[in-house]
C-alpha cells in the first residue's frame, strides 16, 4: 500500500527540525504497520507544520476553542470518488507549542514531534480519546508505534500533558 503524504512547511520555525519530512513519513509508515490497516491504495494525507498563531486560528474556525494546541486532525468528510483517490485528512502542527512542550517534558524535540505526528495519524484512521477506555487503547497504541522508532514512553513518569 502507498500512502501518498503532502507535507507543506508554511512556518519558517520548522527549521529548528530538519528531519520534520522524513519523521514524518517513517512516523505514519510505522502507524500503518502498528494497528495493521490498509488505507486504500493512493490514500493521502496532508501535513501541515505550522506555527501557533494558525493552529489557533485553525483550532477556533473549525472546533471552535480559541486556544493554542500543538496538533490537530481533520479526518476527511469523503472516501474518494469514482477515480479519485481516498483523502484520510489533514494534520496540523504548532511549532512553539510542540518545542515548549517537548523543552518542558526535557524530551527531544524529534521524539516529541514523532508522538504527535502519530497522534494525529491514529484521529484520522478513527481513533479517539474522548472516554477513558479510548485514551487508555489510544495511548498503549502510541506507546508500541513509538517503540518502534525507538521513542520513550511518553505516557511514562507524565511525560505528556494533556
Amino acid at each position: 500500500m502507498k500512502l501518498t503524504i503532502e507535507i507543506s512547511i508554511p512556518s519558517s520555525l520548522w527549521r529548528g527540525l530538519p528531519r520534520a519530512r522524513t519523521i514524518a513519513r517513517k512516523t505514519m509508515a510505522a502507524c500503518i504497520d502498528e494497528v495493521e490497516i490498509s488505507p486504500r491504495e493512493g490514500a493521502s494525507v496532508s501535513l501541515c507544520l505550522s506555527d501557533d498563531a494558525r493552529v489557533r486560528e485553525l483550532n477556533a474556525r473549525w472546533r471552535g476553542l480559541d486556544k493554542l494546541t500543538n496538533v490537530l486532525a481533520f479526518p476527511a468528510a469523503r472516501a474518494g470518488g469514482l477515480g479519485e483517490a481516498p483523502v484520510l485528512g489533514d494534520i496540523a502542527l504548532a511549532y512553539e507549542t510542540v518545542a515548549r512542550e517537548a523543552e518542558t517534558s526535557g524530551v527531544p524535540l524529534a521524539d516529541h514531534y514523532c508522538h504527535l505526528v502519530a497522534h494525529g495519524f491514529l484521529h484520522l484512521m478513527g481513533y479517539d480519546h474522548q472516554t477513558d477506555d479510548e485514551a487508555g487503547r489510544m495511548e498503549a497504541i502510541e506507546t508500541r508505534i513509538l517503540a518502534r522508532l525507538g521513542v520513550a514512553d511518553p505516557y511514562a513518569d507524565g511525560v505528556v500533558e494533556e
